[in-house]
Formats: C-alpha cells, sequence, structure tokens
C-alpha cells in the first residue's frame, strides 16, 4: 500500500466530511454505537495519481457547491476505479444526499462490497431499503444482519425499528417481524417490537400476547409495562393496576410512575393523581411542567391557595419555564378575582408560547378596570405569528368595543380586519352580526351572502340571515326557507329551532311553531326563547302556560329589557 496515499487521502476524506452539508440518514440506528464496531477496512494498494486528486477534488468541490449529483457520481467513479472503501462510503453518501433512489442503492452495494465486514455499510443500506419502500429487499440483509450478532440481536432489532415503523404498509412491517423475530423466541426486544408493530396494525390482541411475552422474559422493563397499559386503554382499571404493580415492585421507575399519574388523572382520581406527580416532582424539583399539572390537580381539588404556593415555590426557585409560571399565576389570581395580581403577573411575561395570550388577559384586565383606550393600545401592541392570532386580536378588540356599547367603533375594527382577510369566515359573520346591530341591513346581507358562497354548509350564516328578515317581517318565505337550510347542517341547535318556531308562527301554522319553540326551550331556556314561546302559546289561547313560561324565565333573569317588552306588547294585542 502507498502510505503517501493514505495519508493524503484520509486527509481530504476528514476535510470533506468537516465541510460537506450534513444529512442524516432516516431513521438510522445510533451512530455512536456503530462506529465502535466498525472494523478497521482493507486498503488497497493504489498509489495516489495527479489524476484521481483532481477528480477527487472536483467531486468534494461539487459537493461544497451544493452539486451533490455531480459529486456522487464523480465520487462513485473515483471508488469504482481505486476500490477504496472509505472512497466508496463517501459517493454512498454524497448519492443518498442527491436523492438519487437508484444511484444511491449502487453506491452502498459498492461500499458492502468492498467494506463486507462494515455494520455501518450493512445498516445504512438497509435503512436505505426501508426508506425507499424496498421492504422486501431489506429482509434478507436484515436476518443477515442478527445472525450475524445473535447475542445482540435484541439491540439491533430496538435500532432498526424506528425506520421500520415508518413504513406505510403496517401489516407489511408486522409479517416482517414476524418471520425476522422467529429464531429468537427468548430475546425479550424480538416480543416487545412484534407488539409494537401488531399495535400499529390495531391488532390489539396479538400485541398484548407479545408484550406480555417480553414482561415474562424480562420483567423489570420500563418500556413493557408502559406499552402493555397503553394497550388496556379500554380498560383503565386493568391498566393503572398493572402499572401500580409494577411500581410496587420497582418504586424508582420514574416513567411508568409518570403513565400512571397520568392515568389517574385521566380517571379523574384528582388526589392520588396528584401524589404521584409529586413523588416525581421529589426527584425533580426544577421541572416545571410538573408544578404546573401539580397546581392544576390542586385547582381541580378546590385547593387555590395550595395551587397558588406549588406556582409560586417554582418561581422560587428558578424554574425554567418562568413566563408559563407566571401566566398561570395570573390564571389563577384572574379565578380568586384578584385582577390586581393578575395584571401583575400577566405583565411578567415576557417570551415563550404564554406571551401571546398574557397579552390578551392584560388588555381584558385594563378593559374591565374601565381603561379601555389603554386595552385597545395594548392590542395594538401584540405581534400576532399567524391569522388565527391576527383574527382573534381583532375580534378580541370588537369584544371589548361591544362591551362599552361602542357599537360603531367596533364595526370599523371588525371593517379594517375585513379588509386584510377578506375571505375570513368569522370576520364575515361578526361584521355582518354588527352591521345588522347598527341598522345596515344592506350591508349585512351582503357579508353573509358571501360568507355562504365561500363556507356552503355554514348554518349560523343561513340562520343569522334568515332570522333577520323574520325579524324585519321582511320576504317571510325566502326567510323560512334560509333557517330551514340552517336545520340541514345542525337540526339540533336551539338558537336555529327557535327561528324555525318564529317563522312557522308567522305563516300563522302554530302547531309546527309550538313544536319548534318547545324543543328549543327545552334545550336553552332563553329569555327570548321564552318570549317567542310564551307569545305563541297566547296568541294560541294557552295564556295558563305562556304566563308559567314568562314567569319562570323572569325569576330566572330578572329586569330582561326584552322579555318585559314582548311580554307586554302581547298583552295588549
Amino acid at each position: 500500500m502507498d502510505l503517501k496515499y493514505t495519508a493524503v487521502l484520509s486527509a481530504l476524506l476528514l476535510s470533506a466530511c468537516a465541510q460537506a452539508p450534513k444529512r442524516e440518514m432516516p431513521s438510522a440506528p445510533p451512530v455512536e454505537k456503530i462506529v465502535q464496531e466498525e472494523p478497521q477496512p482493507v486498503l488497497p494498494k493504489q498509489e495516489l495519481t495527479a489524476p484521481m486528486l483532481y477528480e477527487f477534488m472536483l467531486s468534494e468541490l461539487a459537493s461544497q457547491r451544493g452539486h451533490n449529483d455531480l459529486a456522487a457520481a464523480g465520487s462513485y467513479d473515483l471508488a469504482r476505479k481505486t476500490r477504496d472503501p472509505r472512497l466508496a462510503k463517501r459517493a454512498a453518501q454524497l448519492a443518498f444526499g442527491s436523492g438519487q433512489m437508484d444511484k444511491a442503492l449502487e453506491a452502498f452495494r459498492l461500499w458492502q462490497e468492498l467494506e463486507p465486514n462494515s455494520p455501518l455499510a450493512q445498516r445504512m443500506f438497509v435503512t436505505l431499503l426501508v426508506s425507499g419502500g424496498r421492504l422486501g429487499e431489506a429482509r434478507p440483509h436484515i436476518a443477515d444482519m442478527l445472525a450475524a450478532d445473535k447475542p445482540n440481536a435484541g439491540r439491533t432489532l430496538m435500532q432498526l425499528y424506528p425506520m421500520l415503523a415508518t413504513y406505510p404498509d403496517k401489516g407489511a412491517v408486522l409479517a416482517l417481524l414476524r418471520e425476522l423475530t422467529e429464531p429468537y423466541p427468548e430475546v425479550p426486544e424480538a416480543h416487545y417490537l412484534v407488539a409494537q408493530a401488531a399495535s400499529a396494525k390495531n391488532d390489539r390482541a396479538l400485541a398484548l400476547d407479545e408484550v406480555r411475552s417480553a414482561r415474562r422474559l424480562r420483567a423489570d422493563w420500563e418500556a413493557a409495562v408502559i406499552l402493555e397499559s397503553q394497550l388496556l386503554r379500554e380498560q383503565p382499571a386493568e391498566a393503572t393496576a398493572k402499572l401500580k404493580e409494577f411500581l410496587t415492585a420497582h418504586p424508582d421507575a420514574r416513567d411508568v410512575r409518570l403513565n400512571y399519574a397520568r392515568a389517574l388523572y385521566e380517571q379523574k382520581q384528582w388526589a392520588e393523581s396528584r401524589a404521584q406527580f409529586q413523588k416525581v416532582q421529589d426527584v425533580e424539583p426544577g421541572n416545571s411542567e410538573l408544578a404546573f399539572v401539580i397546581a392544576d390537580i390542586s385547582m381541580r381539588l378546590g385547593e387555590l391557595d395550595k395551587a397558588e404556593a406549588q406556582l409560586k415555590q417554582a418561581l422560587e426557585k428558578g424554574n425554567k419555564g418562568q413566563d408559563t409560571l407566571h401566566f398561570y399565576l395570573g390564571q389563577l389570581n384572574e379565578a380568586q378575582q384578584h385582577d390586581a395580581e393578575a395584571l401583575n403577573d400577566y405583565l411578567a411575561v415576557k417570551a415563550g408560547e404564554s406571551l401571546y395570550p398574557a397579552q390578551l388577559r392584560i388588555a381584558f384586565l385594563l378593559s374591565k378596570s374601565g381603561k379601555l383606550d389603554e386595552a385597545r393600545a395594548q392590542l395594538h401592541q401584540v405581534q400576532p405569528i399567524n391569522n388565527q392570532q391576527r383574527v382573534a386580536v381583532v375580534l378580541f378588540e370588537a369584544q371589548l368595543l361591544r362591551d362599552a356599547q361602542q357599537y360603531e367603533t367596533a364595526y370599523q375594527v371588525l371593517g379594517k380586519g375585513l379588509e386584510k382577510l377578506p375571505k375570513h369566515v368569522e370576520l364575515l359573520y361578526e361584521t355582518a352580526m354588527m352591521a345588522d346591530k347598527l341598522g345596515k341591513f344592506d350591508e349585512f346581507e351582503q357579508l353573509l351572502r358571501k360568507l355562504i358562497q365561500i363556507k356552503p354548509d355554514h348554518a349560523h350564516a343561513y340562520n343569522a340571515l334568515g332570522y333577520g328578515l323574520l325579524v324585519r317581517h321582511e320576504r317571510i318565505a325566502e326567510a323560512v326557507s334560509l333557517v330551514e337550510k340552517a336545520l340541514q347542517f345542525a337540526p339540533n341547535d336551539p338558537a336555529i329551532l327557535d327561528s324555525a318556531g318564529w317563522g312557522y308562527y308567522l305563516q300563522g301554522d302554530m302547531d309546527k311553531s309550538l313544536g319548534f319553540l318547545r324543543r328549543a326551550y327545552a334545550a336553552t331556556p332563553d329569555p327570548e326563547v321564552a318570549g317567542h314561546l310564551g307569545e305563541v302559546l297566547w296568541m294560541k289561547g294557552d295564556k295558563v302556560e305562556a304566563e308559567k313560561v314568562w314567569g319562570e324565565s323572569l325569576k330566572a333573569n330578572p329586569g330582561n329589557a326584552p322579555l318585559e317588552a314582548t311580554i307586554k306588547r302581547v298583552k295588549h294585542l
């Protein structure tokens, strides 16, 4: 072997690998584990000629400039000429980076041919086959890998499964794993992975049998008992019992304890769930997420003081997630009507996912304290990251103005939002409703018809348009038709049932009207619905029941002006 060739080429390869853009093989096994097993490649006796060096440099230059296809072709050609496994490896990496499956497979085959004892070459070749959808071609190579290192078959399977798990045909993956693992009945990982594959294929019975076999072979395996509990999700009591039993024998099993705590939480066993989360936090006092969930459970138990103490303790310990901690404290203070403290907590949120909702809460609390202009200024400082947040800010500002009875300004705010997002369904609906409130009926109808054109199944758009016409006693037949269309999309919606009942009343169909209005009132005893039902009953001659409906509604909603006006009007007809 030419030592000069070996030294120069090694240096160039190291330099090229350092400069080339990194691209990991999909779901590849941990490289650090494989590298330790790599035998030294057998290098060819080859002199480094000027043409070779020139060709190598051209290939690497192409790679550095992003021309991976040219780099791969050059590197592959040079590897074939020199029979150097290091160049074959480089060619394989570049070919994969070029995204050309056939050329990548050729390069990997050459690498395997030149370095047949390389676990890395074999595993990366298998990875390429699986990621390319060639599961059948990969099968014999995987079988060879397992047979070549039987004592470590479990570890090899665990390294390979992540890339198999991404294969779309779950049945094919399950069949492959059952075939590959058949020679290894005493390997717990073999049963565990078949269980995972069976679960992915929704074969719950097989998955349970296999994971239980894995547990019999390895009783202290946390992942196996967690998988078994997940497979038993339809039997929550049995699932939690499995986790609890495991924790009795292995009290330091952190992940199992967390799963047990979550299972108890889902079953609303709040006190025991909190106790389990607390045991984990005792070991991990700096874990903010645990502080949040423990505080959440305390709030569900009505122990607001405890929840506040837990969050403040997490803050004092300097836990990560300080912004989220302040946000939760703000929520807690709002729940206790400590608005000043809540405002201070929200103002302390400076970044992260909690910043946006905190800014909205700041605006709300400012408005609530009578500082509407400051609240609006706060909203104008919010920097939404997507259209959903942009629309939410517009709707929030409009709501604050509506609450302050500044309807015209609210309409203008909605209009400006609609100028930027003219086809946004929610903005169209809210702007239409505000136009209706301001008596801009033509604008109201135009906006709702545009909304229906964009979203033909928007039940509330049909209902709002139809009910708007009914209230103004315009085009009654068309109005009823619109409400009936709304009923097709939302047949049990109380507001739409009320509109239908009122429409049939205006058409003179008292019996049909009463049927819809009774359904609406049973679903939601709203004062407006009570007014309609009482009026129809009164006009039908059932004044006793009408008085009863009105009386119940007034008792639940004392001083409701529209209902009182309806009663007065009907009694003077």
